[in-house]
């Protein structure tokens, strides 16, 4: 058998999409950075709640969970651990999920959402 003259590969091309470290937007306690959110996570949780959920496609009950939360977090590569996530919404539940509908409003408006 004549061997015809192929172009032998060696080195295979590497792709990496390597995500960049995020950060929450506000903080825990930034509250002020945002009065609307502020006074609906004071007055009415219930309907915060089903704003971070739909803005999520999420259930409507899901809103105020560790997973949202966790999820949130890991999709946009904030550190952080499955832990700290309970400890903020245990803790400072309704603190948690006004930062969460902080960072969705302003990642929307950055068009990063």
């Amino acid at each position: 058998l004549a061997m015809a003259s192929q172009t032998v590969i060696t080195v295979q091309p590497q792709f990496s999409a390597v995500q960049q470290r995020g950060e929450w937007q506000t903080g825990l306690m930034d509250c002020c950075s945002d009065c609307g959110v502020c006074l609906c996570g004071m007055f009415c949780i219930p309907c915060l709640n089903c704003q971070v959920a739909g803005d999520m496609d999420e259930c409507c009950l899901c809103g105020t969970s560790v997973a949202m939360r966790t999820l949130y977090r890991t999709r946009y590569n904030i550190p952080g651990s499955i832990l700290g996530d309970f400890c903020s919404i245990m803790w400072c539940g309704p603190c948690s999920l006004c930062q969460l509908k902080r960072d969705i409003n302003r990642r929307k408006e950055m068009g990063i959402f």
